[in-house]
């Protein structure tokens, strides 16, 4: 297998998408000749999925995040085994944010190695960042969970039981409902539920931890951690450059100019918008390269590296952007009704950004975070120098933010300070 190290620039533009996969080496990929997260031997017990595309009942009471199927995970990332961890594969019963029906979804269980404390073994739900729009793209289907591991490990080592959704659609029947928040928000409890289905010492205790797509999450669990969440406990939400609120993409009916991470990042955009909007024209706002290239654009942000670099020295200024006012008009509203804050959140919030991030503005989540002020929310915002979207950098202080939230220590609150500078 041949390697490279030290992608040119213009190309690490192009796969600065791959921050959101969570979490590479900040500002430098690795491009391999074979794809280092090449799915997984299929599973022993096959996925199910739904008998009919008819809508079923939405999961209540312990039907929530009740387990479909399990089984152990024996090739996961040697570095989680090391630890003396184990993994379980499971689908289970979720609710759709999008027709409020039930869902099957598959997730990863970790189990920390030793003795359980008293009181049980807190538990935290990862979300994932963008790894695609396709079933190939389902994290489980990868030993490395597409990267994910890197989130994994350290909280393994800090004694908790870990689980990691792979999101609706992701590996299952149906459309993956790429950003809308609310089936985020379910998937991420309800693999709450199903973790402490496998994991018989596991508490009610909970928190989140999230990275771009999967901050913004973690972001819309915690606040849905008081009604759906009946049941646990939560403690907090540790969100990094969380896909919060993206309307800024739209401003006074116009499309402010896009940087090549956030082109590139446009057709799953569309594609996730598609299912809330089965009306949705992508060439409204999308043409040329990225429009003739679905196989390419589509495919899942670490494969094809070369091909999307192609598209990338294609694309001309007229190829994104709406065709008209009132296009815009409808991207904005679009763009509005997901977005975060929707409500107050069920606890404490982290919310981290990056200062160079041109795929989320820092200035985008700043606004979110304000809005959450606003609701009385209690937020640690922490912007951070010199760091682009979904660093790495910035896991180790979450992971302590989240252990300090166990550990009940009263949670940093930058609103009470004013605000966000």
């Amino acid at each position: 297998m041949r390697c490279e190290v030290g992608v040119r620039p213009v190309r690490t533009a192009v796969v600065a998408l791959a921050g959101a996969l969570a979490l590479t080496v900040p500002l430098t990929l690795t491009a391999c000749a074979t794809d280092a997260a090449s799915p997984a031997p299929p599973p022993t017990t096959s996925v199910a999925a739904p008998a009919s595309p008819s809508v079923s009942p939405a999961p209540t009471g312990d039907q929530r995040g009740a387990l479909i199927s399990r089984q152990p995970v024996p090739d996961i990332d040697p570095a989680i085994t090391a630890l003396g961890a184990t993994a379980t594969r499971v689908v289970y019963r979720s609710t759709s944010g999008v027709d409020g029906g039930g869902a099957e979804v598959v997730g990863t269980v970790f189990t920390p190695g030793g003795p359980a404390p008293d009181g049980g073994r807190p538990v935290v739900t990862v979300g994932h960042g963008t790894t695609g729009v396709t079933d190939e793209c389902a994290p489980s289907s990868s030993p490395t969970l597409l990267g994910t591991t890197n989130l994994v490990r350290p909280l393994l080592q800090r004694g908790y039981v870990v689980t990691v959704t792979d999101y609706q659609g992701l590996g299952t029947d149906g459309p993956h409902p790429y950003l809308e928040p609310d089936t985020a928000a379910y998937d991420l409890i309800d693999a709450v539920r199903a973790a402490r289905n496998v994991v018989p010492d596991a508490s009610a205790r909970w928190a989140a931890l999230g990275v771009s797509q999967g901050g913004q999450a973690s972001w819309s669990a915690a606040e849905h951690a008081g009604d759906y969440g009946d049941g646990l406990e939560f403690v907090g939400a540790a969100n990094l450059s969380p896909a919060a609120d993206l309307s800024g993409i739209v401003a006074d009916g116009t499309v402010e100019p896009l940087s090549l991470p956030q082109k590139m990042f446009l057709p799953y955009l569309l594609e996730g918008l598609k299912v809330i909007h089965p009306e949705l024209n992508p060439g409204d706002y999308m043409r040329g390269a990225l429009a003739a290239s679905p196989d390419v654009t589509l495919s899942c942000v670490a494969a094809k590296l070369q091909e999307k670099w192609t598209v990338a020295t294609q694309l001309t200024p007229a190829d994104t952007g709406p065709r008209t006012a009132a296009d815009a008009e409808r991207m904005r509203g679009w763009l509005q009704d997901i977005a975060l804050p929707k409500t107050g959140a069920g606890g404490p919030m982290l919310v981290v950004v990056g200062d160079r991030d041109n795929l989320i503005l820092p200035q985008w989540t700043s606004q979110a975070v304000d809005n959450a002020c606003t609701l009385g929310d209690v937020v640690e915002f922490d912007t951070r120098p010199g760091e682009g979207h979904a660093d790495g950098r910035s896991v180790p202080g979450a992971v302590q933010w989240i252990a300090d939230r166990f550990a009940g220590v009263p949670a940093p609150d930058t609103c009470a300070e004013g605000g966000t500078p």
